[in-house]
């Protein structure tokens, strides 16, 4: 697999310079600054792609943008109201200029509302680190006394909703306002913060939007850019649910492979695929991760590599970001099955037989602890996942192995 590394821009506190004692190959990044909806135009395409390749100054990176993470889909896509339309083909505009640019692979999702959701960024852990972690019991206090949903302590069972008055007890203004802070933060890196009241406004507008009535939008929005990125050579990839259940009284609906199996047998074209990351759907106990693999193989366009461990083996649970070999994701039979795919797709002669992957997030760890990064994007805890990943890719690969 190709090792790729998520970058933010010049901005981000973990450099291109860290990216490159890292060891890495490729480059994963997007227009943050750009707002949803919009046109991503070749001019600032052309501008992002000279900041992954020089220095501030001037010397050359020796690196290339190679995947978009993430060109995003507007609200309005997703619920088909507003200019839903007009924002479909602002989004056709943006994929043939990133093909003109030479920008292949494009990672997107379709989570309603909030994007990736934890209820604490800088969660300790026994070894004196910190980790993200999503609580349910912590969401459900946010949801039912923070933003005051209406019938939100319907949708939590008895045990966790008297745990979540509890917890809400506890609380003082300022936690309240920090856990609502971690809950919206949203899509990293991007320009938008939301606040409770937008986050009410947004879950109007999905009043009598169930699960198919989604699904459906879904395949409408694939229906017109998926065909498109195949004749433009582009490689779409959804990125799954994070966490891969419904929240807020919202569906969600890539969270399992029959999910995955649904919108890409809809519209089956081999530019429609998959996001493949362990850590967001290694959060359902239900899906076996190595055999998600070998059903979506030819579809998988990207990987992101990384470990959950969970509390309960219900769904849903709480479960936090664990070290990447550590977790109960088997990551190893994991990398496997995907270099197996690999294997299988350079005996057809596809082109894209290498799969770009990255060391999804991360523990902050030694210097991390200090620099303020991203939340999930440390340097050193990024570069330890990505080490022990390759070390693993390496002894899988090893010619003492077989062919």
């Amino acid at each position: 697999m190709r090792q790729t590394w998520r970058w933010f821009g010049p901005v981000d506190k973990v450099t291109l310079a860290d990216a490159r004692q890292a060891g890495v190959e490729g480059i994963v990044t997007a227009l943050h600054h750009v707002a949803t909806g919009a046109v991503w135009t070749p001019e600032e395409i052309e501008k992002r792609q000279r900041e992954v390749a020089f220095h501030p100054d001037g010397s050359m990176t020796h690196l290339a943008w190679e995947v978009v993470e993430s060109l995003p889909v507007s609200e309005a896509i997703k619920t088909q109201t507003g200019e839903w339309r007009t924002h479909i083909a602002h989004y056709r505009r943006s994929l043939e200029n990133l093909a003109r640019a030479g920008i292949r692979v494009i990672c997107y999702n379709f989570m309603p509302v909030i994007d990736w959701t934890r209820t604490d960024l800088y969660w300790r852990v026994p070894h004196g680190g910190t980790a993200m972690r999503f609580d349910l019991a912590d969401f459900a206090a946010f949801d039912i006394y923070v933003l005051k949903r209406k019938g939100a302590s319907e949708d939590y069972s008895e045990p966790v909703a008297a745990e979540a008055a509890k917890r809400f007890a506890g609380l003082n203004e300022a936690q309240q306002q920090k856990l609502a802070a971690n809950v919206v933060a949203g899509l990293p890196g991007t320009q938008e913060h939301w606040t409770l009241d937008t986050v009410k406004t947004h879950l109007a507008t999905y009043d009598g939007i169930g699960t198919e009535k989604l699904r459906k939008h879904f395949i409408d929005f694939l229906s017109e850019v998926a065909p498109h990125a195949e004749e433009l050579g582009l490689r779409l990839c959804c990125h799954p649910d994070d966490p891969p259940f419904p929240l807020l009284g919202l569906p969600r609906i890539m969270s399992t492979l029959a999910d995955y199996k649904a919108v890409l047998d809809a519209v089956d074209v081999p530019a429609n695929g998959a996001t493949f990351c362990s850590g967001s759907l290694g959060a359902r106990p239900d899906n076996d991760l190595p055999a998600m693999v070998k059903a979506l193989g030819p579809r998988i366009h990207f990987v992101h590599l990384r470990n959950v461990r969970r509390d309960s083996e219900e769904v849903p649970c709480s479960f936090f970001e664990d070290e990447h070999l550590a977790g109960q994701t088997d990551m190893v039979a994991v990398v496997a099955e995907l270099l197996a795919e690999e294997k299988r797709r350079r005996k057809e002669g596809r082109v894209d037989a290498e799969i770009p992957m990255r060391p999804d997030h991360g523990q902050d760890i030694l210097d991390d602890l200090k620099r303020g990064a991203q939340p999930g994007y440390p340097a050193i805890g990024r570069l330890k996942g990505l080490a022990e990943l390759r070390g693993v890719m390496a002894a899988l690969n090893h010619p003492s192995r077989g062919s």
